[in-house]
């Protein structure tokens, strides 16, 4: 049976992410944009490239009609504004919260058991909107972060010490931004810890710059934010859920007492499969590792504070 995914924002991550999840095959792809002619543009250019690529993914692009994304087994929402100069932190979260609700109650009706994977920022305040306003379960709807920053950790990791990023492993936790935890400990390059491969100076750079992962490409690109690694790893999040691969990836999960949290969307690694999230993998932090996680923590609960005082 031929699965279908959604993507709601034809922007460059959710347009990229388009591409992936046609050329791996993994379903066809309906594109939905605010934006008139976009969305139908970007999917006939895709479809364009289907015989070069050498796949059969139907694509479909559509201004505003929820009605095309009906019974997708995946939606993918990159939907949202990026922050403009002057505008401030509140007017952000009250334009994106505005987004997003509207985007996830449009699918829950027409896409009753999809599960979503939430890409537009402020990432971990976004589940939570998305949570409540579709009224899905938890296991169906996750947040797409530590895949990202974990891609970010393992990339410098390759390059610091020279070898094929496919040896590196590495796990990030936490808020997507700057109170994000990577875990040396669980880092490793073919099994080897990298605590036992570089300096703990080195290694607290090599973190340092994963926090500021995103920034850094924005100040390259000046007007433009990072699209290709986000929407790899919205489709990895995908592809492990549409395969039912059962694999284990850090993602923004809603916790019921793992790691002494409750009710607060948070990156941890969970195992993905045709459910969702069908598992919290609780890991073993030590006391300092638990700080940082807390730390996290508490500034999403921040966000998500903010959200119910703009929203009320």
């Amino acid at each position: 049976m031929i699965k279908k995914a959604a993507v709601i924002g034809a922007g460059q991550v959710g347009a990229t992410a388009a591409m992936r999840l046609a050329e791996k095959e993994l379903a066809d792809v309906v594109l939905i944009d605010v934006i008139e002619g976009v969305p139908a543009g970007k999917a006939l250019d895709l479809a364009e490239a289907a015989p070069i690529e050498k796949h059969d993914a139907h694509l479909l692009g559509v201004t505003n009609d929820y009605g095309a994304a009906k019974d997708s087994d995946i939606v993918i929402i990159t939907a949202g504004i990026p922050r403009k100069p002057g505008m401030s932190r509140d007017d952000l979260l009250t334009t994106n919260m505005g987004i997003m609700r509207s985007v996830a109650t449009e699918v829950a009706k027409v896409a009753p058991n999809a599960i979503l994977i939430i890409v537009s920022n402020p990432l971990d305040a976004m589940c939570h909107v998305a949570y409540e306003a579709s009224g899905f379960a938890k296991n169906k709807v996750i947040g797409m972060a530590g895949v990202l920053d974990s891609a970010r950790f393992r990339a410098f990791i390759a390059m610091e010490l020279n070898v094929s990023v496919e040896n590196t492993h590495a796990f990030v936790l936490g808020g997507h931004g700057d109170t994000m935890v990577p875990l040396p400990r669980y880092s490793t390059v073919a099994g080897i810890p990298i605590t036992e491969l570089m300096s703990a100076e080195r290694i607290e750079s090599l973190v340092e710059r994963t926090r500021n992962g995103g920034a850094e490409i924005v100040g390259l690109l000046k007007t433009g934010s990072a699209y290709y690694a986000p929407s790899a790893a919205a489709v990895e999040m995908a592809e492990a859920i549409l395969k039912d691969k059962k694999k284990i990836l850090p993602c923004a999960a809603i916790l019921s007492g793992e790691y002494g949290i409750n009710d607060l969307f948070i990156g941890v690694p969970v195992k993905l499969g045709k459910n969702g999230v069908e598992q919290v993998m609780e890991i073993k932090l030590t006391e300092e590792e638990k700080k940082a996680l807390n730390m996290s923590a508490d500034a999403v609960r921040g966000l998500v504070a903010d959200l119910k005082r703009l929203g009320s």
